[in-house]
Order: structure tokens, then C-alpha cells, then sequence
């Protein structure tokens, strides 16, 4: 009988055996068990002493917030999926006083392993789609709290708007920033361990703004916010492009949009009704932070655990060998070409162009919760308004990929096109109704709420149906982690400027002011009425006239985007090409014939197979290897962007 390890020492072997990985627990299984089960499943349950692990995490957790209590047994059944003994995971009491405190995980495992047994019944594909969903939901659950509660931080830190708008611009800088480092980890890591960090660190630093009792604490812990953001986004959005083709990418990403609304709808409505309450005299702000962190820890831990990295999977195990043998300077070195490569193509400046301008307007109408309360609607009302507009953008989400797919088949070189322009045109009439002509009268709900439904089903087609397909279709594979990282990088820093802007423009131009002290009620009601239809104009200003230049830019991508498209494809014939002169280097005959991919891509899909035929002159002038440098030096990606 085999001596068991201190778990310490099985941590340090399991790490030594998988240096490359984020964060790991145990070994990554070898590619035989990956055909039919998930990592950290089968093999790791004999490597991982997971009774020593799942204790302390509840105790971790618990310790965290004092409303971490409710998903303590939650969390210690998620690990005990590796345990090493069927029984143990059966039997999950402790001898001595300590086995009363483990009845709770114990029961909760029950439902842990109902939640296996499906996943296991479940394709690959469709589980990291919808636990990469669900990342996504608490991502804009996670950015959507604060502008929910501006009001009342406000009150609390006394904050007038352009400090509320700027704690969103020290996030926004910092996500931007980090986009980068977000490169570099999806580049040499696992995506799905990117994103559950990513998980981990945004939880950190929304217990931090639960803690803050300073204006100065709140920026700093927003800021901080933002890391984790930015190394999430990235690796969500090429995970998705890389899980589907050009003919239902649009929608896979439509549905994106309406899960990650749906975080933000709740999010935003869970901070806005809890705001005006206490639960043991914290004030329900505070309180919103804390449930938000705790749930995102659960989040990325269920995405570590479950989801899965297509380039991690057996037919790209050459490609991550190779990359985990390079060095940090060299990695660095490749990934700043690439970022090169992808910032010259032309139809990747026109998107960042138009998306600055496009994004502005959504930064901007994080002041749509505060605008809705100084016209007069209570707590409730404004939770349910926004809340509809959020349900609205999020079918016009789905509505746009779904449109987007049938008109890319029907006009290849126009279609995303054409449907961003008719949504971006739309918003400046429809903007200019909701927020110029409708009364700022508090009895008007039904008609506020008919027109938020219809702005947000119309305003919300241009990323899943046009952007976002559109960097999968013009850069190759391994580049859409780039492209979706500077994309967001570029739009982010400078659309980040917007809830600033609004405030000054609130401020200085239109005419917002502080409610003076000692004012009677109606004197507040009249100062509020003053100040909505100041904001107003100001939210206006910071709609209408981005959207109107959105829509001009777009028309330069009936030039460029044809063009990209097929250079991109003609990126991956090359490769292709090259793929099949390294293999045939090793046939001693002078004609080579291969397929370059194998029939079936890890997802059980059929993938088109590529015949290369070339011919090996037997000259003395051209050495060995000199006929694939000269081919990849005229046809590189870098080249063709030119």
C-alpha cells in the first residue's frame, strides 16, 4: 500500500508537472482522457488530496462578508468533484466535533454530482459557450453596480457628478492598460484559467468598494476592478469566435450581448432596490458589492473546473508545446508583431474608429438610472424602466446577430454593413424623443418605458451583428485575441470619457446644481425637475452626435472589408501551406501530398480538409528550408496588411 503525500507536497508535484497553467490544482489530464472528460474530472481525483483542499475555502470565504455564509456548502461541493475516494465524496463527515459543520457540503454535493452527470451528457462545445455566458453575466453585473448606486455614493462620499463619472474613468484607464497583459496570458495560458482569474481578481476589488469609506478608496478599488475586466473580456470573445464559423457567429455573439445585459439588467436592478435599505446597519449599497464578489468567485470557479480551451485539446498539442517552450522576451517580441500586424489593417481602424464614437453614448447613459430619479420616478419604477431597456437591448442583441448571419449569406460585402448603419441612424431621432421631448413628469411611466423599450431594441445590433464578426472574419485564428483585446483597449480609454463629460456638461452648460441645504420638499422636487432636464440635454449632446459620426464611418468598410476578409483567408491558406512543407520535410520522395488538419475538430465537427501538392526540385542552388523561407516571407499576414 502506497504511503499518501501532506497535501503540500502533492501541490508542489502538481504544479511541477503543470508550470504553464494560471492557476492550477493538479495536473491537466492527458489528451486520451480529454475525448470524454472534462479536466480536474477523472484523473486529477487521484492526484488532488481535495479533503484538505474544500475546508479552508468556505472558512476563506466566509471570513470575506459576512454574507458569504449562503454559498459556503455551495463552494466546498464544487471541489469535492476531485476527491479521490467515491466514498469520501459520499461520506463527507469529519470524526470529532467538526462532523456536524460538513453536513451542509454534504448534501450540497448531492446536487454537485446531479450537475456532472449533466455536463457529462452535454457536448464540450455547448458547456464552455454557456459557462463562458455566464462569466459574461457577472462581468456586467460586476461594471453595472456602481452607476446603479451613484446617487446614493453620492450622498455617502459626498461626490457631485463629474467625481462619480471620473471613478468610472479610473477603471476604464486601467482596464485599458491591462489589455496587453490580457494578450499575453491568453496567448501563453489557457483561456478558460484567464478567465477564472480574471473572475477572482474583479471579486477582490468589489469586496474593496464594499469596504471604502473614502471617495480615494472607492477610485482606487475601481481601478483595481479594472485588471480583472480586462483580462476576461479578450479571452470570452475569441473563445466564442473560435467555438463557431461565419455562419452563426453573429448569433453566438448576439447571445453574449443578451446574457451579459442580462448581468447588467440584474446588477443594476439588484443595486437600485437594495440601495435604499440597511441589513445590520450596513447601508444596501455596501451590501450589493458584497453578494456580487461573493457570486463571482463561484462563477470562475465552475468555469475553472468545467469549461474547456479548444487550443488546449489534442489537435493543437504540437502548437502549445511549442508556444509554453519559448521565452518571456520572446513571446513578448511575437505578440507586439502581431498587435502590429492587426493595427494595419485598415478595416480593423475603421471599427476602433466607429466604436469610439458608437460607445460613447452607452458610457454615457450610465447616468440614465440618475436622470429617471430627478425626473420624479421612485426607486421601484426606475429599477423596472431600466430594466426594460436592458430586456430590450438584449432581444435587439439576438435580433441584430440573427439578422446579421442572413444578410452577411444573402450580401457577403454588405450586409453587417448596411444593418449597423440603420442601427446607429436610429438613435439620434429616437434619442432625441426619450430624452428632449417626453415631459420630466413622474406620471409618464408607461410612455418612458414604451420608448426605453424601443431605443434599446434598436440602438444594440452593431457588435454582435457587424464588429465583433467581423475581427473573427479579417485577422487569422490565432489573432483574435488581439483584435478583440485592442479593440476594447482602443474604445475603452477614449469612450471612457463620456460619463465625465456628461457631468461637466450637466454642470457648466446646462445649468446642474447641488440641492442647497435646509431646502424645503418642494424646493428639492423643483431643483430635481431643473436638474433631469438638464442632464438631459447634456445625455443628449453625448448621444446624438457620436451616433451620427458612427454611422458615416461605418461607410468606409464597403471599401476595406472585402479585401481583409480575403487576405485573412489567404493568411490561413499559407499557413496551411506551410504546416504541410514542415511535415513533408520528413518523406524522402520529391513529391508530397498531405491533408493538414484531421477530419474532426475537437467539438466532433467536420472540418474541410486541405490537399497541398508541390513539387521538391532536386537543384544544388536552393538549400534545404530556403524554398519555405521565401514563400513565408512574400505571403506573411504582416505583408498582405500592407
Amino acid at each position: 500500500m502506497t504511503s499518501r503525500r501532506p497535501a503540500s507536497a502533492v501541490g508542489d508535484s502538481a504544479y511541477a508537472q503543470n508550470p504553464d497553467s494560471v492557476f492550477s490544482v493538479g495536473p491537466i489530464p492527458s489528451p486520451r482522457h480529454r475525448s470524454n472528460h472534462f479536466p480536474c474530472l477523472e484523473d486529477d481525483r487521484r492526484k488532488i488530496p481535495s479533503q484538505n483542499l474544500f475546508p479552508p475555502l468556505p472558512l476563506l470565504l466566509s471570513s470575506i462578508s459576512p454574507f458569504s455564509a449562503a454559498a459556503t456548502a455551495a463552494a466546498a461541493a464544487v471541489f469535492l468533484h476531485a476527491a479521490p475516494d467515491s466514498r469520501k465524496r459520499r461520506s463527507l463527515t469529519m470524526p470529532g466535533p467538526t462532523a456536524k459543520a460538513v453536513k451542509g457540503p454534504a448534501i450540497a454535493t448531492t446536487a454537485v454530482v446531479k450537475m456532472r452527470r449533466l455536463v457529462s451528457r452535454m457536448e464540450p462545445e455547448a458547456v464552455t459557450l454557456l459557462l463562458v455566458n455566464l462569466a459574461g453575466i457577472m462581468e456586467r453585473a460586476d461594471e453595472s453596480l456602481l452607476p446603479g448606486v451613484y446617487k446614493e455614493v453620492g450622498a455617502a462620499l459626498h461626490a457631485d457628478p463629474t467625481r462619480l463619472g471620473s471613478l468610472t474613468l479610473c477603471r476604464s484607464v486601467v482596464q485599458s492598460l491591462c489589455y496587453p497583459l490580457a494578450v499575453y496570458l491568453a496567448a501563453r495560458h489557457n483561456r478558460v484559467h484567464v478567465i477564472a482569474l480574471g473572475a477572482f481578481l474583479w471579486a477582490a476589488a468589489t469586496f474593496l468598494v464594499a469596504f471604502s469609506s473614502t471617495f480615494f478608496q472607492v477610485a482606487v478599488s475601481r481601478a483595481l476592478n479594472g485588471v480583472g475586466l480586462a483580462i476576461v473580456a479578450p479571452a470570452i470573445q475569441s473563445l466564442v469566435a473560435d467555438s463557431t464559423d461565419d455562419n452563426n457567429r453573429g448569433m453566438a455573439f448576439g447571445w453574449l450581448q443578451l446574457t451579459g445585459n442580462l448581468g447588467a439588467m440584474v446588477g443594476g436592478l439588484f443595486s437600485v432596490l437594495i440601495a435604499p435599505t440597511t441589513f445590520m446597519g450596513i447601508p444596501g449599497w455596501r451590501i450589493s458589492f458584497h453578494l456580487v464578489g461573493l457570486i463571482s468567485i463561484l462563477v470562475g470557479i465552475l468555469v475553472r473546473l468545467f469549461a474547456r480551451d479548444p487550443h488546449f485539446a489534442d489537435d493543437h498539442a504540437k502548437i502549445t508545446g511549442q508556444t509554453s517552450s519559448k521565452s518571456f522576451r520572446s513571446e513578448v517580441k511575437d505578440l507586439f508583431q502581431e498587435a502590429k500586424s492587426v493595427i494595419k489593417i485598415p478595416s480593423f481602424q475603421i471599427i476602433v474608429a466607429q466604436g469610439v464614437t458608437g460607445l460613447f453614448p452607452w458610457s454615457a447613459l450610465s447616468f440614465a438610472t440618475m436622470w429617471l430619479e430627478l425626473v420624479g420616478f421612485s426607486h421601484n419604477e426606475t429599477a423596472f424602466l431600466i430594466a426594460l431597456f436592458v430586456i430590450a437591448s438584449s432581444l435587439g442583441g439576438l435580433f441584430g446577430g440573427k439578422m446579421g448571419d442572413f444578410l452577411s449569406r444573402r450580401l457577403p460585402n454588405s450586409g453587417r454593413i448596411i444593418l449597423a448603419q440603420i442601427s446607429s441612424a436610429s438613435a439620434v431621432p429616437l434619442a432625441a424623443i426619450l430624452l428632449l421631448a417626453l415631459p420630466n413628469d413622474s406620471s409618464t411611466a408607461f410612455v418612458h418605458g414604451l420608448v426605453l423599450f424601443i431605443v434599446g431594441f434598436c440602438i444594440s445590433w452593431n457588435a454582435p451583428a457587424t464588429n465583433n464578426p467581423i475581427f473573427a472574419e479579417i485577422v487569422p485564428e490565432k489573432s483574435r485575441t488581439s483584435v478583440y483585446a485592442l479593440d476594447r483597449s482602443f474604445e475603452a480609454i477614449l469612450s471612457s470619457f463620456a460619463p465625465p463629460l456628461v457631468g461637466i456638461l450637466a454642470q457648466n452648460v446646462y445649468g446642474y446644481k447641488e440641492l442647497p441645504r435646509g431646502s424645503t420638499e418642494s424646493q428639492e422636487i423643483e431643483t430635481d425637475r431643473e436638474n433631469a432636464a438638464s442632464l438631459a440635454r447634456a445625455l443628449y449632446a453625448a448621444v446624438g452626435i457620436p451616433m451620427s459620426l458612427c454611422c458615416v464611418i461605418y461607410s468606409f468598410l464597403y471599401c476595406t472589408y472585402p479585401r481583409d476578409r480575403e487576405r485573412a483567408r489567404m493568411e490561413a491558406l499559407i499557413e496551411s501551406e506551410m504546416q504541410q512543407l514542415n511535415l513533408d520535410d520528413m518523406s524522402p520522395s520529391g513529391v508530397g501530398t498531405g491533408d493538414l488538419v484531421d477530419g474532426s475538430d475537437i467539438y466532433g465537427r467536420e472540418r474541410s480538409v486541405i490537399d497541398v501538392h508541390y513539387e521538391v526540385e532536386d537543384s544544388t542552388d536552393i538549400e534545404d528550408g530556403d524554398e519555405k523561407t521565401l514563400l513565408y516571407r512574400q505571403l506573411t499576414f504582416a505583408n498582405l496588411g500592407k
